[in-house]
């Protein structure tokens, strides 16, 4: 049995929390997309500091997009330059030297995003499909989970390039990384999304059955 000082803990603490948790399950998607839209943006934020002098910052951006992504520069597109991307050949011609992943790039040619072509196409997807998503899903019977084949048919292309790229069988290009990487945003949205949102009607109706401040006192 509870004691009067629990209850009254319960009552003072446990009851705001579980409201807290409750709005946070009901809004669970627009933090997703927010999640979405703010890594996109820092991976362009990067190059636009750059571009304006401010060096540090946007050292430090690319520094902590380093540890999730590879950041190769011929693998990834760039703004403020003559080229939106180049091959690994045109920045060893234009550099005069071995191209590192840690080159960020440079005046003459701009700055590359902190994130690969594959990722950029991956979040930008994935937020623009969750955008939709939350609009289907208000419909009468919501959104069905994609089928196992159909997340396995969108999940093939990008596994085939990106797994050929990384044992040296070729080297991809920068469309074929977009549009693999724009696959695997759908696929993770159209799988991974309706099934979160059964988790979390499933959380709120425990949630509901929590007493009130009223009953715990009793």
């Amino acid at each position: 049995m509870k004691t009067t000082a629990s209850r009254a803990w319960t009552g003072r603490f446990g009851l705001p929390l579980v409201s807290l948790a409750s709005w946070a399950a009901r809004h669970w998607l627009w933090g997703a997309n927010l999640f979405s839209l703010a890594y996109l943006g820092f991976a362009f934020l990067a190059p636009v500091l750059m571009a304006t002098e401010h060096y540090l910052a946007g050292r430090v951006i690319y520094a902590a997009y380093s540890l999730l992504c590879h950041q190769w520069p011929e693998r990834s597109y760039f703004l403020f330059g003559p080229q939106v991307q180049y091959s690994l050949a045109e920045l060893r011609l234009r550099l005069g030297t071995e191209v590192t992943r840690y080159y960020v790039g440079e005046p003459a040619l701009g700055y590359k995003v902190a994130i690969c072509q594959r990722c950029v196409a991956m979040y930008g997807v994935i937020l623009a499909v969750g955008l939709l998503y939350g609009l289907l899903r208000r419909k009468e019977n919501g959104v069905r989970p994609l089928s196992w084949w159909g997340v396995l048919l969108l999940l093939v292309p990008v596994v085939i390039d990106g797994g050929g790229q990384l044992i040296g069988l070729w080297e991809s290009t920068w469309w074929v990384r977009t549009i693999t990487g724009g696959l695997f945003g759908v696929a993770w949205v159209a799988w991974v999304y309706p099934y979160l949102d059964e988790a979390v009607e499933e959380m709120l109706t425990f949630m509901a059955d929590v007493p009130r401040l009223e009953e715990v006192s009793n």
